[in-house]
């Protein structure tokens, strides 16, 4: 089992910044895929952002490249989401989970379906 506990959400204005954080425990391996999703009231959850453990492989939702940056630190099994510019329609819930699967290298998936775990949450809001 991997247990995923996300950290940092909070208030802050349009343009202002944040530094989301998932620590990951339990069986984790290097083979697996980190990602971040956000679901906003009245809305399906959605991708975000992913990476994987063993390689320097990232992925990015269209509406935030440019401006989120995923990283993790494989030493404190920690994934991050560096959130700049933001914009009120970032506002959501934010998730992290982890794909266990083993996918060739280089190979990030996106769907909700493809990922095995999932934290609780961590609020983000952005005001106008």
């Amino acid at each position: 089992q991997v247990q995923l506990v996300e950290s940092g959400g909070g208030l802050v204005q349009t343009g202002g910044s944040l530094r989301l954080s998932c620590a990951a425990s339990g069986r984790t391996y290097s083979y697996y895929t980190m990602g971040w999703f956000r679901q906003a009231p009245g809305k399906e959850r959605e991708f975000v952002a992913a990476t994987r453990w063993s390689d320097t492989s990232t992925v990015y939702a269209e509406s935030v490249k440019g401006r989120f940056t995923i990283s993790r630190d494989n030493v404190k099994n920690t994934v991050y989401l560096y959130m700049n510019g933001l914009k009120p329609e970032d506002t959501a819930i934010y998730y992290c989970a982890a794909d266990r699967s083993v996918r060739p290298v280089g190979v990030v998936f996106t769907s909700r379906g493809d990922y095995d775990y999932w934290g609780k949450g961590t609020q983000v809001t952005v005001s106008s």
